[in-house]
């Protein structure tokens, strides 16, 4: 709901209000977000000119107000939402306009209403003097606590503009005593937790290495500092945007805060001709007064219902098996086909093929760009391969990794200036392979030709994109931008052509686990790093901005790939329940007792992956800073409930820990159906807690299933 009184906007979601107003001048500040409140004229925040200062010409000085596109230079000196090369421009409201539902934003994947339950509000406001025209945008839900925002620039000055700052959103706040939390990482680490209290001075959760990265994730909080899973207020902004992003906060020299989300403004510009106009990708704007976990819950249930769309929106995911761990690139088609006729035995629905598939692709240094089918390999070829897992009663996914071009390549050898490279100077190799310029429309209508052309001829049912490496010798400033806008182009037409296939974004693991990527493809590769123990971090770490049907969780051999790490088979796939269920290893070397565990553990799955997919998320211990990391989820009429403990290392003469569950019906029972179906009160589970029956030794788990009684 939005209305305008006396110059002031109030939106309202479903717990939450936001407030503007226009002051006399036309500036538009901005007044209040938080937790919902009545409407009613807002106090007008006070100038303080407590030191020399600079006056505007109607007397005020934006460098002391809270304003929703403040811009750098005339009377405010702080950070702006947009800057213009050689220009200092002054924006003043124009118009406004109101409307039921939200709308697209052109060449950016966004948020969607499909419900009539969104409204949303666009303000013009202009330079009239050098014909610059900003209109902000936001959208809010009736059933949702999340606001959606973001920015259009419109040149009509009659002359070249260039804009060389392009953020989102800004807000703007009346205190610092914040802490404020950021998911950083690396390859094989993704998404650690990492909270400071905030200082005057400005903090930046950045990357410009091509993609959202693994190095930091572009979802920021910021919280009371005493803020935990049931309470505090939480304010967080996610970017739906899959490029360079940046969330900038600023305390300044009055301890106000400002929050900035957009496109990293590093190396980046974006030259405008008369009549051409720019939009900014989506911020998401999720508050809650119930800390953490009520944060968490509002925006996963924003996520699944207003950003993932289309056919897999809300079915449940298929268990698969991928077979890069189990072979790498050293397999035939036999070897597919004993896997798939053991995965059918043990409950397992889908097959995988991952890389190696195609050319001459028997290492990492050749072929990637020729996508015809190597017949060595698989003499029936794709459709044949994918016909024979049908038959089996499996359904057939493949790997692609379609940005990318190896030199040793037909492709390359035809089309070199397909690659993305910089004037003077070699192309940076990664991982043997080069970056192929998507600005290029010669080269996405072929990306979308190859792929396309193969889900039109052979029965695929999941198609994994990969992206394992980072982006090197942009040719100009702004490339990145220009590159993300041809990605989207590429993923639209391609998941359009293929409506009802499952797509899964992968970049090196989790190198883009954003929402922007989550518009096209309703799930994501986690990490590449698969122990059991690092995953309790790193999909802790992940469950704080996506839910579980986002991510994609599988059982790998023991001792693991990467860590050397030898868990129980119980614990990879209790962990791996926690996500979108899989497997990736051979498991045709697996012993009797392991395989018996895959056809329960599958079995498990379909009984409880309906609840793991789309049910509420608690969090319920933290690894980051304990020795048990345990999280729960319970369905919406809270009738079931499936708990998920990891005790990292074993204590000799240890104690007894009470972990409290949370989200159940007050004053219910529940019977445990992995415990001999023993009955516990609701109130018991809440308010005292359950002490986990842990086996011996380090890396177990405990695991409930209950069942309303």
């Amino acid at each position: 709901m939005i209305n305008f009184v006396d110059n002031c906007f109030f939106l309202e979601g479903k717990d939450i209000s936001y407030v503007m107003r226009i002051d006399k001048a036309g500036h538009l500040l901005g007044c209040y977000f938080g937790r919902k409140i009545a409407r009613a004229a807002m106090q007008e925040v006070p100038d303080r000119f407590y030191c020399w200062m600079s006056w505007g010409e109607d007397g005020d000085v934006l460098d002391e107000k809270p304003q929703e596109a403040p811009t750098y230079g005339h009377t405010d000196l702080r950070c702006p939402i947009v800057s213009f090369k050689d220009r200092v421009c002054v924006l003043k409201y124009k118009t406004h306009r109101i409307y039921d539902g939200k709308g697209e934003i052109e060449g950016l994947p966004s948020s969607y209403d499909d419900e009539g339950k969104a409204q949303t509000l666009e303000i013009d406001l202009e330079d009239a003097a050098q014909g610059i025209l900003v209109t902000l945008f936001y959208t809010v839900f009736d059933n949702r606590n999340t606001v959606a925002r973001h920015i259009e620039v419109v040149n009509n000055s009659g002359e070249d503009v260039t804009v060389d700052a392009f953020y989102s959103m800004c807000l703007d706040f009346e205190r610092s005593d914040f802490a404020e939390t950021h998911f950083a990482g690396r390859w094989g680490m993704e998404r650690e937790k990492v909270t400071s209290p905030l200082r005057r001075g400005s903090f930046c959760v950045s990357n410009a290495r091509g993609g959202s990265g693994h190095f930091m994730n572009p979802f920021v909080m910021l919280h009371d500092c005493g803020a935990n899973e049931r309470s505090g207020d939480v304010y967080s902004f996610m970017l739906v945007y899959s490029g360079n992003h940046e969330t900038r906060i600023d305390v300044d020299q009055r301890f106000r805060t400002r929050v900035l989300q957009g496109v990293n403004p590093f190396d980046f510009e974006k030259t405008l001709k008369s009549g051409e106009k720019l939009s900014s990708p989506e911020s998401l704007l999720t508050f809650s007064h119930e800390g953490f976990g009520g944060m968490s819950r509002a925006l996963h249930e924003f996520i699944r219902e207003n950003i993932v769309r289309g056919y897999w929106k809300k079915r449940e995911r298929p268990i698969l098996i991928n077979n890069w761990e189990a072979t790498y690139m050293n397999f035939d088609e036999e070897k597919v086909l004993s896997i798939a006729r053991l995965a059918k035995k043990l409950g397992i629905e889908l097959f995988v093929l991952d890389d190696g598939w195609f050319g001459k692709r028997n290492y990492d240094d050749s072929s990637l760009g020729d996508w015809y089918v190597n017949y060595e390999k698989l003499p029936s070829g794709i459709t044949g391969i994918a016909e024979r897992i049908e038959e089996i009663g499996l359904k057939f996914g493949l790997w692609f990794e379609p940005e990318m071009v190896s030199p040793n390549s037909d492709l390359y050898r035809a089309h070199p200036d397909w690659a993305i490279h910089a004037k003077k100077i070699a192309p940076a190799l990664s991982r043997n392979q080069l970056v192929l310029d998507l600005t290029k429309k010669e080269v996405r209508d072929f990306i979308v030709d190859a792929v396309v052309t193969h889900l039109k001829e052979a029965k695929i049912s999941y198609v994994k994109w990969d992206y394992n490496r980072y982006i090197t010798d942009m040719p100009y400033k702004g490339y990145n931008f220009d590159y993300t806008i041809g990605l989207y182009d590429i993923f639209d037409r391609i998941t359009s052509a293929a409506p009802e296939v499952l797509f899964e974004g992968c970049s090196g693991g989790g190198g883009r686990f954003d929402v922007g990527v989550l518009c096209y493809m309703p799930q994501i590769w986690t990490s590449d790093n698969t122990d059991a123990i690092e995953r309790v971090y790193i999909q802790y770490g992940t469950s704080f901005g996506y839910p579980t049907s986002t991510m994609g969780s599988h059982v790998t051999a023991s001792p693991n790939e990467y860590t050397k790490r030898q868990t129980p088979m119980k614990t990879r796939g209790d962990v791996a329940l926690s996500g979108n269920f899989g497997y990736e290893l051979d498991i045709t070397k697996l012993n009797d007792e392991d395989l018996k565990a895959i056809a329960q553990q599958t079995e498990q799955c379909r009984e409880v992956r309906r609840l793991v997919e789309f049910g509420d998320f608690y969090r319920l211990a933290d690894p980051f800073s304990g020795n048990i990391g345990a999280w729960q989820v319970v369905s919406g009429d809270k009738k079931e409930s499936f708990v998920c403990m990891t005790r990292i290392m074993f204590q000799s003469n240890g104690y007894y820990q009470f972990i409290r569950l949370d989200g159940l019906k007050k004053g219910a029972f529940y019977k445990d159906t992995y415990h001999e179906d023993r009955i516990y009160s609701a109130d018991e589970l809440m308010y005292r807690g359950v002490i986990a029956d842990f086996p011996h030794g380090d890396f177990v788990t405990y695991t409930m299933r209950l069942v309303e009684v």
